[in-house]
Formats: C-alpha cells, structure tokens, sequence
C-alpha cells in the first residue's frame, strides 16, 4: 500500500482461526531483505495469535457475565413465579372462605368474622347512614357513635370517587355497592397502619361477599314489603275474608287476632319503599308483629297488639335521626270488616296530633275526647255552619284585615287561659294579648267570661283548626 512519505509499505493481516482481528501496517525507506521480511512475518503470526488469545479472554468473560446475568435473571423469575403462585393460592383460599361464608347464609355477622379471622383487624358493617350493623373484634365503641348525615354523605362521596379501599383516619373503608347503589359500607379498623396488599385483597373480597348478601336481602324484604302492601292495600279497601286470612297465613301473619291500624308520617321522609323498610324495621325492634303498605304522604301498619305509646316513636327517631315524626293509632278491631274505618280514625289521630301544639309523637284515637266526634264521616256542613255562627265574624275580619283572631282566640284555649303561655307561644306582649282578647269579644259579640259562650267557642276553634284545617 502507498504510504506518503515512505517508499515502502505493506498492510499485513492479523488472522485468527475464525476472524481477522485487522492489520499491521508497516512502512520503510527502502525494501526490507528476504530476512527482514521473514521476520516480519513471523511478528505478524504472533501477534495474531495474541490477539486471538485476548478476544477469546474477552468473549469469556463476556460470556461468564452473560451467564451470571441469566442466572441472576432466572433466579428473580423463579422467585417471581413463587411469590405469583403465593398470591394466586391466597386469592383462591379467600375466594373460597368467602365463598363458603356467603353459602353458610351466616349474614353480616359472618362476614365480619371471616374478615377479621383472615387480617386480624376488627371488621365492621354500617348501614348507608352509618348505623352500626355488625362488629367483630375487639374495642368496639359502646354506645356506638350517632352519625352525623352531612358527614357520612361526604364520606361516602369521598370513597365512592375512588378504585378500591380508602383510607379515612384509622379506618379502611370500600363500598358495598352492587349495580352501582350503595347499601352499606364494610371496614378495617386499622389503628397502626397495619394493613398490607393481602390485606386489602381480603377486604375487598368481604365486600363482593356482602354485597351479594345485602342484595339478596334487599330483594327478599321487596318481595315480602311487596306482598304485605297488596294485602294490606285490599284490608284498607276491603276484602274478602276468606282471601285475606289466606294470603296472611303466607306471609306468616295471623289476621285471625284483633288489630291496631297504625299510621306513621315524618315530615323530612318521603314515604318511599326506603322509608317503609325503615319503619318495619322500627316495628320488629320494638316487638311489633304487623302487616304494613305505604300510601301518599304515609306508612300504614295493621298491627296484632296495641303499639306502645313511646316505642315505634323512638326507635324511629334512632333510625331516621330526626324526632319530626307524627304516629297515629286507631281503636281496636274485632274483625277484618273495621279494618277500612279503624284506618280512617287512626288518620284522624294523626291529624289531630299534626295539628296540635306537640305536633310530634304518637296520638291513640281513643285517647282523643271530643276529636272522635269531629272525624271523617261526620257531617262537614254542619260543623262549617258551627264553625259560622260562632267564629264567622272573626274569620272575615282577619282575611279583611290579614289578622290572627281566631289563631290567637285557639291558642289561648290550647295553653288553658294562661296568659303568659299563650303570649310566649304567639311572641306577642302580654298585653297585646290582652288587647286582641278584648277585641275578639268586641268583633263576635261573645263573652269569654260566659261558661256556654266560652265552651262552644273552644269547640269551635278546635273544628276550625282539625277540620277545616284552620281555613274560613
């Protein structure tokens, strides 16, 4: 090869046995001997044979670090595949706990105790608005908190934007929500962060477990709310005896008792399919064996023992967290043929008790006195011509004037003629008072002072106000 500058040059090939490394270039001013030439040849052999020898160090090496990686690599995946299979047969193994604990038909309770036996945690139900409903393990709160509504709307709408369970405080909570609606929430209390991956896995195997249990349940208590309503829908209208007495005995009811129509409304609650399940709930706590409907605005309840006073009441009161609830009971009923009219009287108790200074409470309609007289049924036109003569004028001057005489004239009725109680309930000064008082006797004509003028009007106020409903 031309090399400038030199006169000589030649580029001599380092060969391998498998490759040719490159090649020794060699330059000179004049051309070597036959000698020099051998020499150089010889070099080249040698040096190729070096060479050689180094790259195939090299690959060696190259491939002992290959090998050691691979090895390395295969013993990550064997441990990889182990852990795999680990997490594979825990899966199973809750799978099937859950499986079996969902069969056994245990409930909640079963769950509860599943759960807290698979993560150690205590494990707990709450309803939607966040009622205790099960609770296993240990440092259960007693009593257990009243929920705050506004809180657990926020808490639920915090979780609910989540994928899985969420942590709130010491708690890890997920949802038990089949097709989307949320019937409860299911938890881990879990005081030291505790909580690992299988952890997890098993919480949210006991919420696919429950939800499949609260459903079931939901849709056992629709069919039995469902056929309860039909029947209890034909005893209001009237039915059948016959009929009745057979249906009854499907649901487990015995008509063949005497019966108590109960009539439940609260003011903040439609009375939806929710608000009856709550209420027949109310009436298994508190030992109430009853057939029961909804109609508009109310829940209706045929009972077979006359309800206590306070009990329905205030277990409600617990199970809505609102005391604004009115209860209407009827008289007894000897048979099924009352039924229609004994519904009528406890509506009639309701109303009267919604109409009253106590507006919340449960009402007897046998406990009501003069109210039994004043019920549906009774002729309205005779009670509106009552009505007239002895408020009439104090009717028209209050809708001529925008004026409160006749509430004035019933409240003071109502707190018994104190004067300091009825201007307390109607904020007004004593004597402002005692101003309208003699300006209503002015107006009608009628002395309070007289025992006939005064009784007639007391009456007269009370069918102002229950009948007609506080109207002209």
């Amino acid at each position: 090869m031309t090399v400038p500058g030199w006169s000589w040059g030649r580029a001599l090939g380092l060969r391998g046995l498998e490759r040719l490394h490159g090649y020794l270039v060699v330059t000179s001013r004049s051309r070597p001997t036959e000698a020099e030439y051998s020499l150089l040849v010889t070099l080249v052999r040698h040096t190729a044979a070096a060479l050689s020898v180094a790259f195939a160090h090299r690959r060696q090496r190259e491939d002992a670090l290959e090998l050691h990686r691979l090895r390395e690599e295969r013993t990550a995946l064997q441990r990889q595949l182990i852990s795999i299979v680990a997490e594979l047969g825990y899966q199973r193994a809750v799978h099937a706990l859950m499986a079996d604990v969902a069969a056994s038909g245990g409930g909640e309770e079963a769950i509860t105790r599943a759960l807290h036996g698979l993560t150690g945690l205590p494990a707990l139900v709450e309803d939607r608005f966040g009622r205790l409903r099960s609770w296993t393990g240990p440092s259960r709160p007693d009593p257990y908190p009243e929920p705050d509504p506004v809180r657990q709307d926020e808490m639920l709408h915090a979780v609910a934007r989540e994928v899985g369970p969420v942590r709130i405080k010491d708690r890890l909570i997920t949802l038990v929500r089949p097709h989307g609606e949320i019937l409860g929430v299911l938890a881990l209390v879990d005081a030291r962060n505790e909580a690992d991956e299988d952890t997890v896995l098993a919480l949210e195997y006991a919420a696919t477990s429950l939800a499949l249990e609260l459903a079931h349940l939901r849709d056992l208590a629709e069919v039995e709310l469902r056929l309860h309503r039909e029947l209890v829908d034909d005893l209001l209208a009237g039915t059948d005896e016959a009929s009745a007495y057979a249906r009854s005995e499907a649901v487990g009811h015995d008509l063949h008792r005497s019966h108590y129509v109960v009539v439940v409304q609260w003011s903040d609650r439609t009375a939806d399919d929710s608000f009856a399940q709550t209420v027949g709930r109310a009436a298994s706590a508190v030992g109430m064996r009853s057939l029961l409907t909804r109609r508009s605005g109310h829940v209706v309840l045929v009972a077979d023992d006359r309800p206590h006073a306070h009990a329905l009441y205030e277990a409600l009161v617990r199970a809505t967290g609102t005391r604004s609830g009115t209860i209407g009971v009827s008289a007894l009923s000897d048979s099924l043929d009352d039924i229609p009219h004994r519904y009528q009287e406890a509506q009639r108790a309701l109303d009267v008790r919604s109409h009253s200074r106590e507006r919340y409470g449960t009402t007897f309609f046998d406990e009501l006195g003069l109210y039994r007289i004043l019920g549906p049924g009774n002729d309205y036109r005779e009670l509106e011509t009552f009505v007239n003569e002895w408020l009439g004028q104090l009717i028209d001057y209050d809708s001529r004037h925008h004026a409160a005489m006749v509430k004035t004239l019933a409240r003071y009725f109502d707190c018994g003629g104190n004067y300091d109680e009825t201007a307390d309930s109607l904020a007004i000064h004593r004597s402002t008072l005692r101003y309208r008082l003699q300006r209503i006797r002015d107006i009608s004509g009628h002395d309070l002072a007289n025992v006939e003028d005064r009784l007639n009007l007391q009456v007269a106020t009370r069918v102002w106000k229950i009948v007609l409903g506080g109207h002209g």
